[in-house]
């Protein structure tokens, strides 16, 4: 009986592929990272100029609330109001809590 000869074993297509896949996580992980920019509590852009929140704070003010934040944690992330915090909880709940629709940041 006699053994099978190895065969040779070219590395390259597998490393291109490796090669491949790294860039695209790399790429996938810089759209992370800006949504996480994105989700800035103290980001400058979820205020008006009038004080009011954006849309794109209304959403954070929401996410925070889906995280299990208190009103009261809102309030001091956001900047902003207990009085506001509250009033944006009470949407939030209306909008059916964790449940609600979320709505895409910037």
């Amino acid at each position: 009986m006699t053994k099978p000869h190895p065969q040779h074993f070219d590395p390259k297509p597998i490393l291109d592929l490796i090669a491949g896949i790294e860039a695209d996580l790399q790429r996938l992980k810089g759209l992370v990272e800006q949504q996480i920019e994105k989700f800035d509590p103290a980001n400058p852009h979820n205020k008006a100029p009038d004080g009011k929140l954006t849309e794109e704070g209304v959403e954070c003010c929401y996410r925070l609330f889906d995280e299990g934040k208190s009103r009261y944690s809102v309030a001091q992330q956001m900047k902003i109001s207990f009085a506001a915090a509250t009033h944006r909880f009470n949407n939030w709940r209306k909008l059916g809590g964790t449940k609600r629709q979320r709505t895409l940041l910037g």
